[in-house]
């Protein structure tokens, strides 16, 4: 019997592992236990009935207590009582009550998270990138025999399907989320779609003209059809990420406190202030390495003399026990990209609670400055954002999430040895197998770090300018 086995062993494997993974993600919640220990706010409309303050209640603020109209024995010789009353009517209808500006911070729970709308959504997405990862992930570390012995024996057929089925149901999932109805204003929803053709055209660029001269890219191996849908792809990914990298650089710019407010209620740790900054670093940096004139820098090229090695633009002499010491050779270097681009994967996932953890603190913020825009602050605003960001917690979560999400799983699909594709002549027959391959999965990571890298630049330089503000 176990002779018989033998052979399927990583299929028995993988398929083992596609059915653990969900089953102990499902059982121990671990999509929701991910954002346990962050804090939401509520701001109720009323508080006290008959201006009775309820027992147990504390203000968040207190209003000085009115002084007495009296002067003390004084006699006011330019006006009279019935003045002095009057005047007194008036301010007493426009007193403030400090009962409906009360704010309360609770800590999420589980039914809090399980109840807001795209939880499904961003519980499947959790789950499926999981499954697939992890299936990727051990096909990567397992000894797959030759493209010969079939799927079933190498057991291919699992980290494929899992690794594209993730792919696809996180960027459906991203994409409904992005055109919510009420998550966004219709101009950030026309702006993204205006970006996604732009992107389009841009990914044409990129992949049917002179790629080779700016962008550090071989996709010859891909067919036209092929570079079509990956344009396509590409620019629906820009359209989408447009919105969460807007939300990324807002949370940024709170969670950093550019603006110096020093307010402890919106402050964020130093631990995840660290997480944001070296995020926002490694995600540039990343982008900037397949680019051609930066990429020239770090990879050393040899002459016809021996002695001598290009290095960027400049020659340079050096000694042979030098090599592999002073730039990088290029497999090296391929190997260092690919590396830069797990960690930014990683590093995304990681700001992911920092990063909504200032979502819910900008609506702190906005209750803040409506509380000290007057002497009588209008707080229906406020309110009703707070509300929202409550209500739309999962949806911006499924946000931050995608990036990291497709990231590691288009890295580890093109990690994937041998030209595995080949075995797959039914599905070959209904998609070019030419889009499945490792360049092609390459090229679609960076460009989800180069667009996030983009929106994200120019949305803070738009900050720092004064054209953006957040209210």
């Amino acid at each position: 019997m176990l002779s018989i086995l033998a052979p399927y062993k990583n299929l028995i494997l993988q398929s083992s592992l596609s059915v653990i993974v969900p089953l102990i993600a499902t059982l121990l919640r671990l999509p929701t236990r991910f954002l346990l220990g962050l804090h939401t706010y509520i701001h109720p409309e009323n508080l006290a009935s008959d201006n009775k303050p309820q027992s147990g209640v504390r203000a968040a603020i207190r209003r000085p207590e009115p002084s007495d109209p009296g002067l003390n024995g004084y006699q006011n010789l330019g006006s009279n009582g019935d003045s002095i009353r009057k005047r007194s009517r008036v301010r007493d209808k426009f007193e403030f009550d400090e009962n409906n500006a009360q704010i309360f911070r609770l800590v999420i729970v589980d039914s809090h998270i399980e109840s807001r709308v795209y939880f499904r959504e961003y519980r499947d997405a959790f789950v499926y990138t999981a499954m697939g990862l992890s299936s990727l992930v051990l096909c990567n570390c397992l000894l797959v025999g030759s493209e010969s012995d079939g799927v079933l024996v190498n057991g291919s057929v699992v980290p494929l399907l899992l690794g594209f089925v993730a792919v696809f149901k996180v960027g459906f999932c991203v994409g409904k989320a992005s055109f919510e109805r009420s998550a966004s204003r219709r101009l950030e929803k026309q702006t993204s779609v205006v970006l996604g053709v732009l992107g389009f055209v841009f990914a044409v660029a990129i992949v049917f003209l002179d790629a080779p001269v700016v962008f550090d890219f071989d996709l010859d191996d891909i067919d036209g059809f092929g570079k079509f849908l990956l344009c396509v792809f590409a620019g629906c990914i820009a359209g989408f990420m447009f919105i969460p990298a807007n939300k990324n650089a807002r949370a940024f710019w709170l969670g950093t406190d550019q603006l110096r407010w020093d307010l402890s209620i919106i402050s964020c740790g130093l631990v995840a202030r660290v997480i944001l900054y070296v995020n926002f670093l490694v995600i540039i940096f990343t982008a900037l390495l397949w680019i051609n004139p930066v990429s020239d820098i770090f990879v050393m090229k040899r002459n016809s003399n021996p002695n001598v090695v290009n290095w960027g633009k400049g020659l340079f002499t050096f000694n042979e026990n030098l090599v592999g010491k002073i730039g990088f050779v290029q497999s090296e270097f391929r190997k260092l990209r690919i590396w830069f681009l797990l960690a930014s994967g990683i590093l995304q996932f990681a700001a992911i609670r920092p990063n909504l953890q200032m979502y819910l603190n900008e609506a702190v913020l906005s209750w803040y400055q409506r509380l000290h825009s007057g002497k009588v602050p209008d707080l229906d605003f406020s309110r009703a954002k707070i509300f929202l960001h409550n209500h739309h917690l999962c949806l911006v979560v499924l946000q931050f999430f995608a990036p990291s999400a497709l990231i590691l799983s288009f890295v580890e699909l093109s990690q994937i040895e041998g030209n595995l594709l080949k075995t797959f002549p039914i599905v070959c027959k209904f998609l070019p197998c030419s889009i499945l391959v490792k360049e092609g999965a390459l090229f679609m990571a960076w460009w989800i770090v180069f667009v996030w890298s983009v929106f994200t630049s120019l949305s803070l330089a738009l900050y720092r300018l004064g054209f953006l503000y957040i209210s």
